[in-house]
């Protein structure tokens, strides 16, 4: 849950975000008060880490507005990860080119399931608030799909089964995760 909430969003140094968010957790252990909501707490520690994280290493330590700023404009990289369909491709490709907060909502609502009451705790906005972010957020994820489609078959294929391609990109980052690792080198 928590690897796969950072693998889109870094290239490398996912385990140490991972080992930072843990850390955090326990340290903070006191403050977990129902037990049903540390799934939460973990992705409000995960979150803050990967704000952290985008924070000082691409900006110097100055503050980057994560609401304007996507991985793209951070990190470019490759998005064939997890991406081996055309469709699968546009989604990861178009998810890194929005801002980071609208990925970061996506991905809770799609890949995590997350509620909007849930998503909420977890980022530390209001819930009318993550109401109105996930819109914009499908709504700028379709322009980014728009400009990367290379047909508009494409485009609407993806479009049109969005939950679909969203529940195959997660099953295809958690299937990534316990593939072995091999060292070059």
């Amino acid at each position: 849950m928590v690897e796969r909430f950072f693998l889109n969003k870094v290239g490398s140094g996912v385990q140490d975000l991972v080992q930072e968010t843990f850390t955090r957790c326990v340290a903070s252990r006191e403050r977990i008060k129902d037990n049903e909501r540390f799934r939460m707490y973990m992705f409000a520690i995960a979150f803050n880490v990967l704000s952290g994280y985008l924070r000082e290493r691409y900006r110097g330590g100055r503050v980057a507005d994560l609401s304007e700023v996507s991985i793209c404009d951070l990190a470019p990289g490759p998005s064939s990860l997890v991406a081996k369909r055309r469709e699968h491709r546009l989604l990861i490709e178009a998810l890194r080119n929005i801002p980071v907060e609208d990925q970061v909502i996506l991905e809770l609502h799609y890949w995590e399931q997350l509620t909007t009451h849930d998503m909420a705790e977890v980022i530390g906005i209001p819930v009318g608030t993550v109401r109105g972010r996930l819109q914009r957020a499908r709504t700028r994820l379709e322009a980014a799909m728009q400009r990367l489609a290379e047909s508009p078959q494409d485009l609407a294929s993806t479009l049109a089964r969005l939950d679909d391609w969203a529940a195959e990109c997660r099953e295809r980052l958690d299937s990534y995760r316990r593939e072995p690792r091999t060292s070059t080198g």
